[in-house]
């Protein structure tokens, strides 16, 4: 069965308010992140879904935008606003984004 892709901005084009759900893992995350973006890593989004609000647009994000679109798919599904950062955290830094990170280290995506 053939999954449609789910719907998808370009990470130059979603907002500076939003709220961003990365799924990477917590090696991804230290090393460079959107700044006030929601972590939660794939492997544990069910467990944690509550944290995920209802009221808001939600802009999932990974490396390269493979497991965002599984990501964005489910919550879809389960009644949630989500879209896909087409590209993932490589499309955000090539677009200039600004971007964090939890070690000493300038922010990167690794």
């Amino acid at each position: 069965m053939h999954m449609s892709p789910p719907p998808a901005v370009a990470a130059a084009a979603v907002p500076d308010d939003a709220f961003v759900l990365d799924v990477r893992e917590a090696h991804e995350w230290d090393a460079g992140h959107v700044a006030g973006a929601r972590h939660i890593p794939m492997s544990t989004l069910l467990d944690r879904i509550d944290e995920v609000p209802h009221d808001t647009r939600v802009y999932v994000m990974c490396r390269v935008g493979g497991r965002s679109a599984q990501v964005t798919h489910y919550l879809g599904e389960q009644g949630w606003d989500a879209i896909n950062v087409d590209g993932g955290m490589l499309a955000w830094e090539a677009a200039g984004r600004p971007m964090v990170s939890e070690t000493e280290a300038a922010p990167a995506v690794v």
